[in-house]
C-alpha cells in the first residue's frame, strides 16, 4: 500500500518534478498550488506525509506547518527552501518541521528524505498499535467481573481512571492488585505514557531510595554512571508503589515530599526538579495498624489513600472462578502447546471448593499444573493437585493455649514448620498466610537453621 504525499508548491514545474519524482518512489502523491489549498487538502484527505515550499503566495510555509501540526501533531512536515539560510531552517524546526531541503532540489536527497520519513510514520503507527493493543489487554473491560463484588471494582476503576486522583488498592497477595492498577492507567489519558511498577518490599532502603528517585554518577560506591529512577521513568505516566505498606521510614519521609511537592531530586543530586506523575499505590497490610506501630507514616497515609479501592479475595468472588480458570486453561496450552478439549464439571468445583489463601495467582498455578499434568483431553478433579486449604478465617476455637514449657521461639519455629508444611514448602504462600514478607520469612528460616 502506497503512502500518500502532499506536495504543496507553487511553481508548476517544481511540483511537476518533486510529484514524477515522489509517484517514481513509490508514493501515492497530492498537489496543492497555494498554502490555503494545501491545509485545505491534508484536512480532507489526511496525507502520511506533507512536503511545503517555504514561500508560498498566500501564506508561508511556516504557517501551513502550524495549522497542519494543529490538525495532527504527528505527520511530518517536510520544508523546502530556496534561500539556505540557517534562519529559515531553524525557524522551520523549531516549529515542528520533520526536516528541510534545499532548492534546486537533490532527487536524491528527496527520496531519501522522503522514505526516513515514511519510515518514521510506519514505526510511530506500530508503536501506537501496540499501545492500543497493551490498553485493550490491560483496561477495565477485559477483567474477569462475573461476580457483584469485582463488578464494584470495575466501576470504581472507571469512575476514576481519568483522573487524577491519588489510588490505594488494598487486598490480600494475588487477588490482582497491579492489574487494578494497570487498568487506571489504560483507562486514563495517560494511557500512552509509561507504567512503572516498584515493588516496595523487594528493596533495601538505600536501594530502594535509588530504585524510585535514581542517583547521580558516584553518588555511592558502584555508582559509575547517573541514573534514572522511577518516578523520573515514570514521567507523563503512572508510577505503581506496590506493597507501599513495607517502605521503610526514611523513604516514607522522601515519598511524602515527592507526592506532596511534585518534584524529585536524585541520590547524590543536588537540584530538585518537577516531575508528572500519577501515582496509584497497593498493600495487602492495614496501614492504620502499621501508622499505630509506628511503622508507616501518618501523613503519608493520608496522602496515598485519597481514594481507596478494595479488591476482594478470590474465596468472595466464587462466580470468576470458571472464566479465570477457561483463561488460565487457553493461555497454558497455547503456551505449552498442549491441547486440552474438555473440562468436566468436576474440575470447576474442585476449584471452587478451595479456599484459595494466595488467590489468582494460585489459581493460575494451579491450573497450568493441571494443563500441564493432564495425559488426555479433558481436565477433571483428578488434574487439580491443591495443598490443604489453611481454616476459613474466625474458624476453630475462640481460644488458644501456649503448650506447657514452649518458648515463645520455639512456638515461632513451629508456627513456620508447620506453615511450611502445609504449603510444601512455598515460601510465598507461607508469608501471605503468616502477614509477613518474603523476606522475613527467609530471614526466619535462616535464625531456625530450617532445612527448606
Amino acid at each position: 500500500m502506497s503512502i500518500k504525499l502532499l506536495v504543496i508548491e507553487d511553481d508548476p514545474d517544481g511540483a511537476a518534478s518533486v510529484r514524477d519524482a515522489a509517484t517514481d518512489a513509490g508514493f501515492d502523491v497530492v498537489v496543492a498550488a497555494t498554502g490555503e489549498a494545501g491545509v485545505t487538502a491534508f484536512r480532507e484527505q489526511r496525507p502520511a506525509l506533507v512536503l511545503t515550499d517555504l514561500v508560498l503566495p498566500d501564506i508561508d510555509g511556516i504557517e501551513v506547518l502550524r495549522r497542519i501540526l494543529q490538525l495532527d501533531r504527528r505527520v511530518p512536515v517536510i520544508m523546502m527552501t530556496a534561500y539556505g539560510t540557517v534562519d529559515s531552517s531553524v525557524r522551520a524546526l523549531q516549529a515542528g518541521a520533520y526536516d528541510y531541503i534545499q532548492k534546486p532540489l537533490n532527487l536524491d536527497e528527496l527520496e531519501s528524505t522522503l522514505h526516513r520519513a515514511a519510515e518514521t510514520c510506519r514505526l510511530r503507527d506500530s508503536v501506537n498499535n501496540l499501545s492500543a493493543s497493551l490498553r485493550d489487554k490491560f483496561s477495565a473491560r477485559a477483567m474477569v467481573a462475573e461476580s457483584e463484588p469485582m463488578r464494584a471494582v470495575i466501576a470504581q476503576i472507571e469512575a476514576l481512571a481519568d483522573t487524577m486522583a491519588t489510588v490505594m488498592i488494598q487486598g490480600e497477595s494475588g487477588t490482582g492488585k497491579e492489574l487494578v492498577a494497570r487498568a487506571l492507567h489504560a483507562d486514563s489519558r495517560r494511557a500512552t505514557g509509561p507504567f512503572v511498577a516498584v515493588n516496595c518490599g523487594a528493596f533495601a532502603e538505600s536501594l530502594l531510595e535509588s530504585e524510585l528517585f535514581g542517583h547521580e554518577k558516584g553518588a555511592f560506591t558502584g555508582a559509575s554512571a547517573q541514573s534514572k529512577g522511577a518516578f523520573e521513568r515514570a514521567d507523563g505516566g503512572t508510577l505503581f508503589l506496590d506493597e507501599i505498606g513495607d517502605a521503610p521510614l526514611p523513604v516514607q519521609v522522601k515519598l511524602l515530599r515527592a507526592l506532596e511537592d511534585r518534584e524529585i531530586r536524585r541520590v547524590g543530586g543536588q537540584q530538585p526538579f518537577k516531575v508528572d506523575v500519577r501515582v496509584v499505590s497497593a498493600t495487602h497490610r492495614d496501614l492504620h495498624e502499621r501508622v499505630a506501630e509506628g511503622l508507616f507514616r501518618e501523613d503519608l497515609l493520608y496522602r496515598v489513600n485519597v481514594v481507596n479501592i478494595t479488591v476482594p479475595p478470590l474465596r468472595e468472588r466464587i462466580a470468576d472462578i470458571r472464566p479465570l480458570a477457561n483463561r488460565f486453561i487457553a493461555q497454558a496450552c497455547e503456551l505449552h502447546q498442549r491441547k486440552v478439549t474438555r473440562v468436566n464439571e468436576s474440575f470447576y468445583q474442585a476449584l471452587e471448593r478451595y479456599e484459595w489463601p494466595g488467590n489468582i495467582r494460585q489459581l493460575r498455578n494451579v491450573v497450568e499444573a493441571a494443563v500441564l499434568l493432564c495425559t488426555g483431553p479433558e481436565l477433571t478433579a483428578q488434574s487439580v493437585s491443591l495443598p490443604a486449604a489453611p481454616p476459613r478465617p474466625g474458624g476453630g476455637t475462640d481460644s488458644f493455649e501456649l503448650p506447657d514449657g514452649m518458648t515463645l521461639e520455639q512456638l515461632e519455629r513451629a508456627i513456620l514448620v508447620n506453615t511450611l508444611r502445609r504449603y510444601q514448602g512455598n515460601r510465598t504462600l507461607t508469608a501471605e498466610r503468616l502477614g509477613l514478607s518474603r523476606r522475613t520469612i527467609q530471614r526466619k528460616i535462616k535464625e531456625h537453621g530450617l532445612n527448606c
